[in-house]
């Protein structure tokens, strides 16, 4: 009786230990929730600036929230002189700083175009990197620029000419957030990619092994027919936004200008670092219906996460949608942020390893009543907080 008895209690220990494991190992079901919402610039209202677009946002890598646009001073069009406007947050997004203006282009008839945020966490950098003179209107030539800060956003370098090193292109970065690479192949490289002239479009990246210090040109996906006038259904990718999956491999979710094949996104991979993109990596994502816009995209604790106005023809309907295989399939969920008027966002998140970390992601993103850029508005997100 007594050995039954403490074969029955092993056993029954040994039952508890083995339900305690595959609970563990059950992932929380993702349920996400707009926890906190704030608009950090409204058009026409803030100084002399006439609309704010181009939202971008990341975490330094002291914790604190930076978020950019640009202010556009005198119309609402790409072209014209414009600011690049930050706000910074040491509370992960419950307050913020009043607007500073990190770059002024003066009355250049065609000023700064944002860009893409690149973060070097092994230095603890915050690299932005902007054109000026993009569109050739009345000026040229074009011109890639940078600024860099290294006190956590406080202060900024001067705009230093990166087409010294890059040559002389038309190069519109993101617009989004560049990567630092975690993984082989090419770990500790900063890539930032981006578009083209309209005529000659196309995903490029831009790489630095040395922290931004020195920077080439890497991957090219060139629109077809490049450097020509394009028509309807032409291929023709546009902005862009990359992310480094557990592999290596970096990821480019792409806007699809041209509407080739679908209104949807176009998907390019490059396994090399972002030397290089072949065709063979390229697919059509139909379940990501798209009006042609730059959206968002976030890989986090082996989640994807991606934003943009879920519509097929109008910029409305701003949607966060997520998959579990990697962006092979999608969950049959959405979250709708906002269903109106919506346009441009970007993602991110802290990747500290806390529990509470883990909850959260942050989302910018262009938000009107009756056109999208009205406001650019700041949307904290609770991954699990629906249930």
């Amino acid at each position: 009786m007594e050995t039954g008895s403490r074969l029955a209690a092993l056993s029954f220990l040994l039952s508890a230990v083995l339900s305690l494991c595959v609970c563990a190992n059950i992932p929380e079901p993702i349920n996400p929730l707009v926890f906190e919402e704030q608009l950090l610039w409204v058009s026409g209202a803030q100084g002399q600036v006439n609309t704010y677009r181009i939202p971008l946002l990341t975490f330094t890598p002291k914790g604190s929230l930076l978020a950019f646009a640009e202010g556009r001073k005198s119309t609402a069009s790409d072209v014209g002189a414009k600011v690049l406007a930050m706000r910074r947050s040491t509370d992960k997004g419950a307050t913020w700083s009043p607007t500073t203006f990190i770059v002024d282009d003066g009355t250049q008839p065609d000023g700064l175009n944002l860009g893409s945020v690149v973060v070097d966490e092994e230095v603890g950098s915050v690299i932005l990197i902007y054109s000026i003179c993009f569109h050739l209107y009345r000026c040229k030539p074009a011109s890639t620029m940078s600024v860099e800060s290294m006190d956590d956003g406080l202060s900024w370098s001067k705009p230093r000419n990166l087409s010294v090193q890059l040559g002389v292109k038309n190069f519109a970065p993101g617009p989004g957030f560049g990567i630092q690479k975690r993984y082989n192949p090419a770990k500790g490289r900063l890539v930032v990619c981006g578009h083209g002239t309209i005529e000659g479009d196309g995903v490029f990246c831009i790489l630095s092994d040395d922290h931004g210090h020195n920077w080439y040109n890497g991957a090219a996906l060139k629109s077809i027919p490049y450097n020509q006038r394009k028509k309807p259904q032409d291929f023709n990718p546009d902005e862009c936004q990359p992310f480094e999956m557990t592999d290596g491999s970096i990821v480019i979710n792409v806007r699809n200008q041209n509407q080739y094949h679908c209104r949807c996104r176009v998907v390019v991979r490059s396994y090399d670092g972002g030397l290089s993109l072949p065709l063979e990596n390229l697919y059509f994502d139909y379940e990501l219906v798209d009006p042609a816009v730059a959206a968002g995209a976030l890989q986090k604790d082996d989640v994807l996460y991606f934003t943009n106005p879920a519509n097929d023809h109008s910029r409305v309907n701003l949607t966060l949608r997520w998959s579990v295989t990697h962006g092979k399939s999608w969950e049959n969920k959405a979250l709708q942020i906002w269903a109106g008027p919506s346009g441009y966002s970007c993602m991110t998140s802290l990747d500290s390893g806390s529990p509470e970390d883990q909850k959260y992601i942050f989302v910018i993103y262009e938000k009107g009543h009756k056109n999208y850029d009205e406001t650019v508005s700041f949307v904290k997100i609770h991954l699990y907080g629906g249930r």
